[in-house]
């Protein structure tokens, strides 16, 4: 009970509690700390290090933000909530987050597809540097030190949290951003919806985001690493009344398919319900660039120069010769037929799959979601200080949120900017009130 002492000893000094180890939560807490210095602020993480998920993002190398810098074209990059981050987005740009990290020792690089890392590739570096800056600013980082719950109790809040024994600690204000629910070894296990619900607001369905796909073809693992660098594809609903599209690079992985335009697609889809008995139909446009005719042209120009040659080496010359052969063993297309005996018919089916190669999902890649679609509703929740609507004193940040964006540093950005606006407002308040 040594934080309830001190706690009495100093009660003068307004208290505020940060939930949360991520991204959001340690720049949160950063931005409250300078806001408002004389205020003790604590930051309450269930791991034994911070920033867990931030550190394995972007495969390790941490994608710490997007090389765009225009709000009202970054918000295009959020299937939810991408308008309501506009106000958090003028306040905390992508500019503004580089130069932070910059300007706390942290060397940063913008890639040709504008996506932003660290120059050494080491998300380590990214929490470091937050680490240092919080123990310089005085915040109290308590590892190891879940947050069991979070009570209003007048105009203060209760938060009970402790590992193996309970502690209590009463505050003035908290900022609860504690993630989703997934990746959830990282310790994202959906703790901030409780406390949400708890705290009188509610919690909008949840579903996985930014996810691989498994396929119901069982030749996908013969092409496991195959890949394709820019595709027009697109996903229909079992039930044929919606679909999807977008463009981009992907992968064939033992199980199924994934990559950035994948991930994209899991996220515009991430309410549609799929099963074995009730798939996804997924079409793969390999040349998305030529029409159809464009293509056909090609292939024409192609066949009347080898025409001695057999079908599978003129396929070869528009794709893998691995994703080749399973083409013509799925359009039962013998590979070794030359194509002078290749009929119009099944040269018509060769190009028909060229720009619209078909596989069936019947699941997600179950532990590999990076972001939880959902949380909490946008309207409970003000975009210009991410304060609640309904318990003064409380604010959200980061994906706890019903915000999510697709893969390239926009997720990180949404954390970094709702993060520094939910500190800065809730140490204006703390201000204001000392």
């Amino acid at each position: 009970m040594e934080t309830e002492k001190r706690y009495k000893e100093t009660s003068e000094i307004p208290v505020a509690a940060v939930i949360g180890g991520g991204a959001a939560a340690m720049m949160a807490a950063v931005a409250l700390k300078e806001t408002c210095p004389r205020a003790r602020v604590l930051l309450f993480e269930k791991n034994h290090h911070l920033g867990a998920k931030v550190i394995i993002s972007g495969g390790g190398r941490c994608n710490v933000t997007t090389g765009r810098e225009d709000p009202k074209d970054l918000v295009s990059f959020y299937p939810r909530g991408g308008k309501y981050l506009l106000s958090a987005f003028y306040h905390f740009p992508p500019r503004s987050v580089m130069d932070w990290f910059e300007d706390h020792g942290v060397p940063l690089k913008i890639e040709e597809d504008l996506r932003v890392f660290p120059r050494s590739n080491d998300g380590d570096d990214v929490v470091g540097a937050l680490s240092k800056t919080l123990s310089s600013l005085g915040a109290e980082v308590l590892l190891r030190s879940a947050v069991q719950s979070v009570e209003r109790v007048g105009e203060k809040f209760l938060i009970t949290y402790g590992q193996t024994s309970s502690s209590e600690l009463s505050v003035d204000g908290v900022v609860v951003a504690t993630g989703g629910n997934a990746y959830r070894r990282t310790g994202s296990t959906g703790d901030g919806y409780a406390f949400a619900k708890a705290l009188g607001h509610s919690v909008t369905p949840l579903a996985a985001s930014l996810h691989a796909f498994v396929a119901a073809q069982p030749w996908v693992k013969e092409l496991a690493g195959v890949s394709w660098q820019q595709a027009g594809i697109t996903l229909n609903s079992s039930d044929g009344a919606r679909n999807y599209h977008f463009q981009g690079p992907f992968v064939f992985t033992h199980q199924g398919i994934s990559g950035p335009a994948i991930f994209a697609l899991s996220s515009l889809s991430a309410y549609e319900e799929f099963s074995p008995q009730r798939p996804l139909t997924l079409y793969i446009d390999f040349f998305p660039e030529l029409r159809k005719e464009e293509l056909a042209q090609r292939w024409r120009e192609l066949t009347d120069q080898h025409r001695k040659k057999q079908c599978l080496n003129v396929v070869d010359m528009f794709l893998p010769r691995s994703l080749s052969g399973i083409l013509l063993r799925e359009l039962a297309i013998p590979p070794d037929r030359s194509i002078a005996e290749l009929s119009k018919a099944h040269q018509e089916k060769i190009l028909q799959s060229l720009k619209g190669f078909s596989l069936s999902l019947v699941g997600k890649m179950a532990g590999e979601e990076f972001v939880t679609a959902g949380g909490v509703p946008l309207e409970e929740v003000d975009p210009r200080t991410m304060a609640s609507k309904i318990c003064p004193g409380l604010s959200f940040a980061g994906e706890v949120l019903d915000i999510d964006g697709f893969t390239g540093g926009y997720n990180l950005q949404a954390a970094w900017a709702t993060g520094r606006l939910a500190g800065e407002s809730l140490g204006n308040m703390l201000t204001q009130s000392d």
